[in-house]
């Protein structure tokens, strides 16, 4: 994920495309509320733990908490994508607290949420 105080503007055109692409393939019978607020989010793919994740950046804590209590249209999206059907349902959805500098994730693999100091890297490490 990148840095929303200095974006990098090639990067953020590339994730909304995708998020856009996904909303309108995807999620086009979802509900209309689930499609408005995907709208506001950026998703990206990743890798945490040697193993692909599925990341849904939200605008702020709110959006991140309500998403966090739908995943399951998010299951199976990693195959949608990647077409690698041993690569899981693992998604996170992240808020980041600008006041303390860091991400915090929603992770279905664990149902469970973990501020996680560094998602720019493609390895990122939980800790929490």
């Amino acid at each position: 994920m990148s840095n929303p105080d200095a974006p990098d503007i090639e990067n953020r055109s590339l994730e909304q495309a995708l998020t856009n692409k996904i909303i309108d393939d995807y999620f086009d019978s979802s509900e209309s509320w689930l499609r408005a607020i995907l709208r506001m989010c950026f998703f990206s793919l990743g890798h945490l733990d040697e193993l692909p994740v599925f990341v849904v950046e939200c605008p702020n804590q709110a959006v991140a908490k309500r998403l966090s209590r739908k995943t399951y249209p998010f299951r199976g999206i990693l195959y949608y994508l990647t077409d690698n059907f041993s690569a899981g349902s693992r998604s996170l959805f992240c808020y980041r607290d600008v006041k303390q500098g860091v991400w915090y994730c929603y992770d279905t693999s664990t149902n469970s949420w973990t501020a996680v100091k560094n998602l720019e890297a493609p390895t990122a490490s939980a800790d929490g």
